[in-house]
């Protein structure tokens, strides 16, 4: 076990070197800082200050292991649009945020998918079974800053119930999590369905049906423990999704996340805090997928004991 562990937070943190390849080499492509971060008049002396400052006349792999050097520290410089602002403290600052914002979708998608897919594999082509198929066909299908905005005009201009935007009560944060959380709810609920559909077709299943354990149990102890890894490969993809995917949504509603500072730092042309916002949102992909490979540690045996 301890060996698979090793190997997975290897493989995670060569992954994340990747990405701070890929990140600096896309720093490199998009353009000229000197005319990004420098007036029009500057003159030639401040441009060749700037230069110096900022490694700019020295090799490319040279420039790669400063940022490799300063990215292990955790400094991505000063934020541009937000001056006197440390890029990578100024993005954990707004972390708290996103994580409720993510963590309450996820606990929706969970508590709404998994039952929805049990139901429709238990009860399969019944009606249950139909609605949540056009359940999860009508959540795949709908853009969420689209059902971000519906939202906002059925429960906040049209009933007047809950927030258009901001931050403050638990009230702001329902539309968003919402919105967010609609088609993983699809996406969840139908591999459920599908891994419970095949779990219950097994022989084991059916033998324990003739031994006259009650349904209850088939289902949700013997059933769900080996269909649960199916939905489980794709919780640390949800997870993750989630949390890098408020995005869109940080901005619809206005709320003071990680994805609201990246959309305004790419509209600034601030690279020190995009660089910051990526290197984050990675990390915590590869936390969620690495406490999955640890789930699967839990729910398969042959992991634990080989």
């Amino acid at each position: 076990m301890l060996r698979y562990l090793a190997l997975r937070i290897a493989s995670s943190l060569f992954a994340l070197l990747i990405i701070t390849i890929v990140v600096f080499l896309l720093t490199q492509l998009s353009g000229n800082p000197v005319d990004a971060l420098l007036p029009d008049d500057a003159t030639q002396e401040q441009v060749d200050a700037f230069i110096r400052e900022w490694g700019l006349d020295q090799p490319l792999w040279r420039q790669y292991l400063t940022f490799l050097g300063n990215a292990v520290q955790g400094d991505f410089g000063t934020s541009l649009k937000w001056p006197g602002e440390n890029a990578m403290g100024f993005v954990l600052d707004r972390m708290p945020a996103t994580l409720q914002l993510g963590g309450l979708a996820i606990l929706i998608s969970v508590v709404i998918a998994l039952p929805l897919g049990i139901a429709a594999a238990v009860w399969k082509n019944s009606v249950v079974d139909r609605v949540a198929q056009i359940f999860a066909l009508l959540g795949q299908s709908m853009p969420n800053f689209w059902l971000g905005i519906v939202l906002i005009w059925v429960f906040s201009v049209w009933l007047g119930w809950l927030p258009t935007s901001g931050m403050g009560s638990f009230a702001h944060l329902i539309l968003p999590a919402i919105a967010i959380a609609w088609f993983q709810i699809s996406a969840l609920a139908r591999l459920t369905r599908s891994a419970m559909l095949e779990v219950l077709d097994a022989e084991y299943i059916k033998l324990a049906r003739v031994k006259g354990v009650s349904e209850w149990k088939v289902v949700w102890k013997h059933a769900l423990r080996n269909a649960a890894v199916v939905p489980l490969t794709y919780f640390g993809i949800l997870a993750a999704s989630i949390l890098t995917g408020s995005v869109v949504i940080e901005t619809v509603y206005s709320w003071p996340g990680m994805g609201w500072v990246a959309i305004e730092a790419i509209r600034g042309r601030d690279f020190p805090v995009v660089q910051a916002v990526i290197i984050a949102y990675a990390v915590i992909y590869m936390i969620s997928n690495l406490f999955v490979d640890l789930l699967y540690v839990v729910v398969n045996p042959r992991i634990r004991h080989g």
